[in-house]
């Protein structure tokens, strides 16, 4: 009889594409996580995934095990979650998905505060909304609206996407060609600007770019950093521009260490939502994060 563990770690590792991933997301060794997919690769009696030097890549062969176990899986996950015996008694765990920016900047503070056990995860926002529906997560936050029947989708916030600068980068030609609306000279501007993004994001500066100009930027920024918060501490007090979401610089727009450039002639803006099941048993515990949310961003 076959281990079920096996499958745990072989959904682990297509879901994260890594030895490393999987070891990391099930608290197994790495060597653990090694030894349970050979042994699932012999029981079975074909290679599960082809190792590349950078990631795990799954053979038809995987995919089609993946589709047949990983809801299964995830049904034992949750039942695991609900009825598994804790030293804590009584306290509920809720996992929450969202982008990396939206926890540090509104519920991170807040974490030893609440009366309830969390787990964050991070990640694409289709994937997100899978496990949502899954009951992987309990609640995400998301400007995205998947089609899943099971799921509800409340309104919250709305962020505006805005073109900013380094305290120390000067704006005043850029001011004058945009009150002219003098495009061209403004995309030439720009160009000759030191610019940051994010290695996992460049969405916010092709959707601002194609919006405005009606084209795709041709140009990479200069500095690929993690994440957002990178390109605010780079920028705060220092030169260069990026396209961002405006309530992620609040403090440092507020303390004059960033300043908005422009909102573009059409403005972008993307709605957030609490996406939820219809039907949760941690209701409660979803209410006072929400709380936290609308209080921090509205």
């Amino acid at each position: 009889m076959t281990n079920l563990e096996w499958f745990r770690t072989f959904k682990a590792i297509y879901e994260t594409g890594s030895l490393t991933g999987a070891a990391e997301s099930l608290f197994i060794s790495q060597p653990g996580v090694s030894l349970h997919l050979s042994s699932l690769e012999a029981y079975v009696g074909y290679k599960l995934f082809d190792r590349t030097s950078r990631k795990m890549v799954s053979t038809e062969r995987g995919k089609i095990l993946y589709n047949y176990v990983q809801e299964a899986i995830c049904k034992l996950e949750e039942a695991e979650r609900h009825f598994h015996k804790s030293t804590e008694k009584d306290v509920p765990t809720i996992s929450i998905g969202m982008c990396f920016e939206t926890f540090q900047f509104t519920l991170e503070p807040y974490l030893p505060t609440l009366p309830f056990n969390v787990i964050i995860k991070f990640g694409e926002y289709p994937q997100m909304l899978g496990d949502l529906d899954n009951g992987i997560l309990d609640l995400i936050i998301t400007p995205q609206k998947g089609d899943y029947k099971g799921l509800e989708y409340k309104p919250f916030f709305t962020e505006k996407i805005v073109l900013v600068a380094g305290k120390h980068t000067p704006i005043e030609e850029i001011k004058k060609l945009i009150n002219k609306n003098s495009l061209p000279e403004i995309q030439t501007w720009l160009k000759d600007q030191t610019w940051y993004g994010t290695a996992g994001d460049m969405e916010h500066l092709r959707r601002f770019w194609h919006q405005n100009f009606g084209k795709r930027p041709d140009f990479k920024p200069n500095f690929i950093v993690p994440n957002i918060s990178s390109i605010i501490r780079c920028l705060s007090g220092g030169k260069g521009v990026a396209v961002i979401p405006d309530f992620l610089s609040k403090k440092e727009l507020d303390a004059g260490d960033i300043k908005i450039i422009w909102e573009g002639n059409k403005v972008i803006e993307n709605t957030l939502y609490f996406g939820t099941r219809k039907k949760s048993i941690y209701a409660e515990q979803i209410s006072m994060v929400q709380e936290i949310f609308e209080r921090e961003m509205i």
